[in-house]
């Protein structure tokens, strides 16, 4: 089970306000490209699960992985995943070719088959991110810049396993800065999949 608390940002401005708050304490920034997949039938989606493949910096790393009831209030998400290395050149084959899921040797996609059915796959598209990691107080904050078609989503994550003080510690963060914010809603995929920010 992933926890995180998920606190959206109003706009550019207001994510540029916590970059610069958060800078002496940055990491590393990746650039993601996330595809989606379901079975052709809507095998996954159906029962509220979600096939990911993202990438990393171009093709530095890949990981495959299965989400599965999603519930998210209050800013606090729990997701059931399960992730895994994939090796690029064959996750960007599954993107060119969906059908080429069923050939992948993996954990993750033995689970798909058993527990969804792996008869055949088709790609939902996806968008890019930029995600910027900052170590502050003793807790891992992704701040995130996604591109969708229709738009651009701002958002700060933080998993812990004490969602309800790491949302303390970040709402007094940006009300002690006047930076704006809100509960994210929706999880980045529900956004994509309803075309509306």
């Amino acid at each position: 089970m992933e926890v995180e608390v998920k606190l959206r940002l109003p706009d550019a401005v207001s994510h540029g306000q916590v970059s610069t708050l958060l800078s002496p304490f940055h990491i590393k920034t990746h650039r993601q490209e996330n595809f989606f997949f379901d079975g052709l039938s809507g095998e996954l989606s159906s029962r509220l699960a979600v096939l990911r493949i993202r990438f990393y910096d171009g093709d530095a790393r890949c990981v495959i992985c299965l989400k599965a009831r999603a519930v998210l209030v209050d800013g606090v998400s729990r997701v059931e995943e399960d992730e895994e290395e994939l090796e690029p050149s064959v996750g960007r084959a599954c993107v060119e070719d969906p059908q080429r899921l069923k050939e992948v040797e993996s954990r993750i996609m033995g689970r798909v088959k058993d527990e969804f059915g792996g008869y055949g796959f088709v790609g939902l598209g996806g968008f890019k991110n930029v995600r910027s990691v900052f170590e502050w107080n003793g807790l891992k904050l992704e701040l995130d810049e996604t591109s969708f078609e229709f738009g651009t989503l701002y958002e700060i994550e933080c998993e812990s396993n004490d969602p309800d003080a790491a949302k303390k510690m970040l709402e007094d963060l940006l009300k002690e800065n006047g930076i704006a914010y809100s509960y994210s809603e929706a999880s980045k995929f529900a956004i994509f999949r309803s075309g509306k920010l």
